[in-house]
């Protein structure tokens, strides 16, 4: 009979001297009653209970993500501490929002980080970033630069939202000036053609994971950047170039710890 030893089992042979006797008989089982006796004294068998360890990459490792964060949106990793996306409507908008957010961040951090450098290097006579607003122009006044943000920005919104609550609609003939075709959107938040996407990248935007994995990856990197260029500035009162060249002039003594305590003092 099998015996289990540790974590192994030790299988003894069987032989008709080791069965149980009863009543000073060997007990002889028959053909019919085979399957009665090894269901008797054959080694039960327990369940056995197997962990599976957790495949999807979460924010917080061993974290359970909320079920309605079911790792399909792109750059889902079950970060909801507020249970914002509870409502599946709520959802879809809070997406769309945060890629719009991402990619005004990356073109933000983009022109701030060439702008400074053209003005520390000399190859451009232009305003640090924070008073950029404040310059005058010469060909139009502020208050008429407002105004055509505010057109063309708005505009550019209102198409975006009606887009959001009809896909498809927004590229339907006659709706954009007869530049339907140059804009071509492919689903909503990913406008293709050849305006605004020269390159054909994504065009099955279905199929395309990794393409907008890469994207909000980059683009909530970008905004971390965009808040610390805010900070810097509040703090410093100096460009993100001039913060970095002088932290390479002595870079044990200029850090951030140095800065903030010498702001703080």
């Amino acid at each position: 009979m099998a015996v289990a030893v540790g974590r192994g089992f030790l299988v003894q042979p069987c032989s008709y001297s080791s069965l149980p006797t009863f009543h000073n008989k060997i007990y002889k089982p028959s053909l019919g009653s085979a399957t009665t006796f090894w269901s008797t004294f054959a080694p039960q068998r327990y369940p056995q209970v197997a962990v599976q360890a957790q495949q999807r990459p979460t924010w917080l490792p061993g974290l359970d993500p909320p079920p309605y964060l079911d790792g399909t949106l792109a750059g889902d990793y079950g970060f909801d501490p507020l249970g914002l996306g509870e409502d599946p409507k709520s959802l879809k908008w809070y997406v769309q929002a945060e890629l719009v957010h991402a990619r005004f961040a990356m073109a933000g951090v983009a022109g701030i980080l060439f702008t400074d450098l053209l003005r520390v290097t000399g190859i451009s006579n232009l305003p640090v970033w924070y008073e950029a607003g404040a310059v005058k122009f010469e060909f139009a006044s502020t208050r008429t630069l407002i105004i055509v943000q505010f057109l063309l920005m708005g505009f550019a919104e209102t198409k975006r939202y009606m887009d959001f609550i009809n896909p498809g609609s927004q590229a339907k003939e006659g709706s954009f000036f007869g530049l339907e075709a140059a804009l071509e959107g492919l689903e909503p938040g990913y406008p293709g053609g050849p305006l605004l996407n020269p390159l054909g990248l994504a065009k099955d935007i279905k199929n395309a994971h990794e393409w907008k994995l890469k994207e909000i990856k980059n683009g909530r990197l970008a905004m971390i950047a965009m808040l610390g260029i805010f900070v810097q500035a509040y703090v410093t009162h100096a460009g993100p170039i001039d913060n970095l060249v002088e932290h390479l002039s002595n870079p044990w003594q200029k850090t951030i710890i140095q800065t903030l305590a010498n702001s703080t003092s």
